[in-house]
């Protein structure tokens, strides 16, 4: 009778291979030829297709989509891995497409994280110790490398690639086939090789729900920075001045503060 409950609780192909040290939850679906790995953990209504790899120490959130071919949880692709304990984290709802490929960490107990919520398209790449936010959209073969960040609500384009330890802020926009090798800013619109800005993510602003009072500050702050000719410093002072503050103004000015790799600068003007 007990063999007949677990087999009730989750729908596992025949032809799949899920070790039996693997936590599998309630209503739980394994395609035929998928491998899931001893340490790896899937919660309630969670769906696997076929041929998907989970390996490593993988926790995949609740009714998430896994789609034929990706390969989840595998040893990070960098040189400095000796085959330490490290980890992949994935949120709720987050939809993995074909061959896509997220590795776990670099680092004793360091992790690599995708949010709730968010798209990961067809041939799509997260390496290691990458931390993305919730509601994040990847394109067809956008790439991230080692150690990049992306916040809440970004979307990066198809075939971008974005260069190690790069900061990708909240709601921010890549366009295709771009060359980020730089922080992109909070609320902005970013495309070219390299990734230049081109404008503020309004569409992105108002679908997020952020307030038009909120989007009237940002704006402003937005021309001190790209539109004022002031240094970054100036700029960043000239805001904390002049704009009024809200939530979103200060997570740009936050942003701003912690750009190590500096930040995406704008086109210059027909003329300059």
């Amino acid at each position: 009778m007990k063999a007949e409950k677990v087999i009730a609780l989750h729908k596992i192909h025949e032809a799949a291979v899920v070790h039996p040290m693997a936590r599998i939850g309630k209503d739980v679906e394994i395609g035929p030829y998928a491998v899931i790995g001893e340490n790896v953990v899937i919660d309630d209504g969670t769906k696997i297709g076929a041929h998907v790899v989970i390996d490593g120490w993988t926790s995949i959130g609740k009714n998430c989509v896994i789609f034929p071919g990706a390969s989840i949880g595998a040893e990070p692709q960098d040189l400095k891995f000796a085959g330490e304990k490290s980890y992949v984290f994935i949120g709720d709802n987050t939809k993995i497409r074909e061959c896509a490929t997220v590795n776990r960490a670099t680092g004793e107990g360091e992790e690599t994280r995708i949010g709730s919520s968010c798209l990961m398209m067809a041939y799509t790449h997260v390496a290691h110790n990458c931390v993305v936010g919730n509601n994040v959209i990847m394109s067809n073969a956008a790439t991230l490398a080692g150690h990049v960040t992306v916040e809440d609500r970004a979307v990066i384009g198809g075939l971008t690639g974005v260069h190690q330890f790069v900061k990708v802020g909240r709601n921010a926009m890549i366009g295709g086939a771009s060359k980020v090798v730089q922080d992109v800013v909070p609320y902005t619109i970013v495309d070219g090789h390299p990734a230049k800005v081109s404008g503020l993510n309004s569409v992105g602003m108002s679908r997020a729900g952020i307030p038009i009072a909120s989007r009237r500050s940002i704006k402003k702050a937005y021309k001190l920075l790209y539109r004022s000719g002031l240094s970054l410093a100036q700029a960043i002072a000239m805001i904390e001045q002049e704009v009024d503050s809200c939530s979103e103004v200060d997570h740009f000015l936050r942003f701003l503060r912690n750009a190590e790799r500096g930040i995406c600068r704008g086109r210059k003007e027909v003329g300059e």
